[in-house]
């Protein structure tokens, strides 16, 4: 039977607390966002180090997936405990949980236990990524907090550059292990300030913790996540272990809903879901969670593979991105700050991304770096347009009380919607780099001798141009030098053929999202902001 929650007397810290006092807090705030979201990056410029002292490459993998498994199925249920026990003991915990997990990290003696940790550290950003956004709603009233979402979503923008470029000079300079011990200081100097300034920021809520459907929540988001992560080519979609998961993960997700329509106190309160508003701007993170971790990851292969650039080159390339992400949404959050008028700002950031997809579908090897900088800045527009005004519509339809965990499911789903595509598009890239690197090489092998043919296999040679150029040379090493380069020649072409279209094709397979997420936003209502955190 369902039990109503009582709300208790709750102090309204967006008119008690002082100006200065609110911006110590969100800088302490932000600066543990910064670190976690930075956390997400800066672990893949030291992975050729971590590897040649820890050994254990099976294990590689890991040290993404545990973090991002433990962080993802983690956040909705702070964001439920921080509506019931208030931001800051809920922010405490996850922060101490995530610099315990990072002292850990630097001090693992092994590859399996520094895997470990990162799933530790992942339990505390959890909480971290959970309250970071709803925080600004308990401190400013909807027409005041509009400035401030595009600040938050500009620190994510700019950790995912700087993570890569920090972690390469750490582990050039100081050694890998720096990349998490570099989190204590700053993290500490966070946890000061809230400590100091952050009163407990209660909703008032009261009501019974839904324990079950915690652990059924984990129960389904973490085998799911698994089954979209493992290495397909150990565990295809057919095999019994990835079908016994996703299997788990449905089992689990039936018997969360039964549970949750039951519970006097929900982790995901379902009857938020009748909110027309909520359940469109669920669906609209979801996909454009999707496209953002589809541009920033498939971009890189293009220009390394197409154009030729380094790593580093490829890197900067998403600077326009990041740039156009942040400038975006600083104006923008000003403009709805003045005007009240947030879904036509929304609208227009769509239609931005989904023009940018649709010219980074038309990418192809005669494009060029500038080509490539001046789509994405398009697309940064488009984001820091876009994804400031979901958590600001979201919120300021809710009632205060709920404000955490639908903050929190939000972002949760945003996740999941990163996840899923990253999978989907990722094992779907594989395929199309088979059959486009199998129809480019078809006229170069057929007046080869067979036993040479039979080696430019397409699996052996989709890993990339640099590594397949290396393969090709040690498997023509009997041939004549001048017939040497110019199979090498021939062969390095068909790869860049064969991975221009390919990514080209992913981006256009991306583009229904953007528009599907557009069709969405144009069904949002668009309500007055509240000047008021009572409801």
């Amino acid at each position: 039977m369902d039990a109503t929650p009582t709300l208790q007397e709750r102090i309204d810290y967006t008119t008690v607390l002082p100006e200065p006092t609110k911006r110590l807090i969100l800088a302490g705030v932000l600066l543990t966002l910064f670190l976690t979201a930075l956390d997400q990056t800066i672990v893949a410029a030291a992975l050729p180090k971590i590897l040649a002292e820890l050994k254990g490459v099976g294990l590689l993998a890991w040290l993404s997936t545990a973090y991002l498994l433990c962080s993802t199925a983690t956040v909705p249920i702070y964001g439920k405990l921080s509506d019931l026990y208030g931001r800051k003991p809920i922010l405490l915990i996850g922060i101490s949980i995530f610099l315990v997990g990072s002292m850990l990290c630097g001090l693992a003696p092994t590859i399996l236990t520094l895997a470990i940790c990162r799933g530790l550290q992942g339990l505390g950003a959890g909480a971290i990524t959970a309250l970071a956004f709803t925080i600004p709603a308990d401190l400013y009233v909807p027409a005041e907090r509009a400035k401030l979402q595009g600040l938050f979503t500009s620190v994510f923008a700019l950790s995912s550059v700087l993570g890569p470029f920090l972690g390469g000079f750490l582990t050039d300079t100081l050694g890998w292990r720096w990349i998490f011990y570099v989190n204590l200081p700053f993290g500490a100097i966070a946890v000061g300030f809230i400590v100091a300034y952050m009163p407990r920021l209660e909703s008032g809520l009261r009501t019974a913790v839904d324990y079950l459907g915690a652990v059924l929540l984990v129960a389904t988001v973490v085998p799911l996540l698994l089954a979209l992560t493992l290495d397909r080519t150990v565990y295809p979609w057919t095999s019994p272990t990835i079908l016994g998961l996703l299997g788990g993960s449905i089992f689990s997700l039936i018997t969360f809903l039964w549970v949750e329509k039951r519970a006097e106190g929900p982790i995901l309160p379902l009857q938020l879901f009748k909110l027309p508003i909520y359940t469109l701007i669920i669906g609209i993170s979801s996909l454009m969670g999707s496209v953002f971790l589809t541009v920033v990851l498939f971009i890189s292969l293009f220009l390394v593979n197409v154009l030729g650039t380094t790593a580093t080159e490829a890197g900067t390339a998403l600077i326009p991105l990041t740039i156009g992400l942040m400038v975006s949404s600083i104006l923008c959050g000003n403009i709805v700050q003045r005007t009240g008028r947030y879904k036509i700002i929304a609208l227009i950031g769509l239609t931005l991304v989904s023009t940018g997809v649709f010219l980074l579908s038309q990418l192809s090897v005669t494009s060029t770096i500038w080509d490539v900088r001046l789509k994405l800045g398009i697309m940064g527009l488009g984001f820091g347009a876009t994804f400031p005004q979901l958590n600001l519509a979201l919120q300021n339809a809710v009632s205060y009380s709920v404000v955490g965990s639908a903050t929190a499911s939000r972002q949760f789903f945003q996740q999941l919607g990163q996840a899923i595509g990253a999978a989907i598009f990722g094992a779907l890239l594989a395929s199309l780099l088979t059959s486009a690197i199998a129809h480019n090489l078809e006229p170069i092998i057929a007046p080869l001798p067979p036993e040479l043919g039979a080696l430019l296999h397409p699996d052996r040679l989709r890993n990339g141009r640099a590594e397949a150029v290396k393969e090709l040379g040690s498997l023509t090493a009997q041939l004549p030098a001048n017939q040497k380069q110019a199979l090498s020649q021939k062969v390095d072409q068909a790869l860049r053929q064969s991975f221009a279209s390919g990514v080209a094709q992913i981006y256009a397979f991306t583009v229904p999202l953007p528009l599907l997420a557009l069709l969405f936003g144009f069904g949002v209502p668009e309500l007055p902001l509240r000047k008021s955190n009572q409801t």
